[in-house]
């Protein structure tokens, strides 16, 4: 069962100090690191609306968020109360969520940058000393590794810094990475060999080949479509029936009219082959109304 939080005295009374201005100030002088308080403007220290509030957190009704400004950048200063006789073992997690609601409300009244939240948690339950680390990297199950994961820069798959030959090598993410890479930069039709020899390995579904010719017809840069279509349909045999359904559809067509009859054949297909709705809307892109639609043809 999860905990009930419910407003009690002791909220009341610290929000009713905490709200204003002097104690708040005299609290965090009293609180802060010294580092974290040069950077503040007190002049500057006023009490946020309840809109900064994570709405999730609302239930727990005992925060309270002061804005400062930070030599010269928008700071936030977050206090929270804690007061429970068994405390919170997760409460350093509360605390982060709390700071990342107050970055999101920042990011949502425009500003463009991330702005310092600090967040602090005001203890006076019965069991002493607060038992628990704030240190929410110990929430974690593998503290030791999450430091690593959350202290550094997050890894990045940037396909298109990748080397072709690099990319051929990915075995199952070879053909998506290197679409991806190419579609705006390529006529696809470059690609025709690569694309060829990564389909004869045989690690793909009909339906991912479907769902990756539709993007390439859609989003990529050919002369021809069907042509390509076509070409890559008589070197693929696995697939060339699959194939050669979106090729067919294309024939004697404008691109742009033969883009949409050739999903919608391969929708139908694959809607008569019992592929399963929501396979056959995420492989050629047709919304609920547009399969509801083929289907009662």
């Amino acid at each position: 069962m999860s905990k009930k939080f419910t407003p009690t005295p002791h909220d009341a009374v610290f929000k009713q100090f905490l709200h204003d201005k002097a104690t708040a100030q005299d609290f965090f002088d009293i609180w802060l690191p010294d580092d974290i308080k040069a950077l503040c403007d007190w002049e500057t220290l006023k009490p946020e609306s309840e809109t900064f509030i994570d709405p999730d957190m609302k239930p727990y009704q005992s925060d309270i968020l002061y804005s400062v400004n930070a030599k010269g950048a928008d700071g936030y200063i977050y206090c929270v109360l804690e007061h429970q006789s068994s405390p919170d073992k997760l409460m350093a997690w509360r605390l982060m969520r709390y700071s990342m609601a107050a970055m999101q409300r920042h990011l949502e009244a425009g500003h463009d940058k991330l702005p310092l939240v600090f967040p602090v948690l005001f203890y006076c339950g019965e069991k002493s000393p607060h038992p628990y680390s704030t240190n929410w990297l110990d929430c974690f199950e593998r503290p030791d590794i999450a430091a690593k994961i959350y202290s550094q820069p997050f890894r990045l798959a940037d396909v298109t810094t990748l080397d072709d030959d690099a990319i051929m090598q990915h075995r199952r993410m070879a053909l998506l990475e290197l679409i991806q890479k190419h579609i705006r930069r390529r006529d696809m039709t470059e690609l025709l060999d690569s694309i060829v020899k990564l389909l004869s390995y045989n690690y793909y579904t009909d339906t991912q080949v479907i769902t990756m010719m539709n993007y390439l017809i859609q989003e990529g840069n050919a002369a021809s479509p069907r042509t390509f279509i076509t070409e890559i349909a008589k070197r693929a045999e696995k697939h060339e029936e699959a194939l050669m359904t979106i090729a067919e559809a294309l024939k004697q067509e404008g691109r742009q009219e033969g883009i949409q009859e050739g999903v919608q054949r391969v929708a139908r297909q694959l809607l008569a082959d019992g592929v399963s709705p929501s396979i056959v809307k995420h492989a050629t892109g047709l919304n609920e109304n547009e399969l509801m639609n083929l289907k009662n043809k």
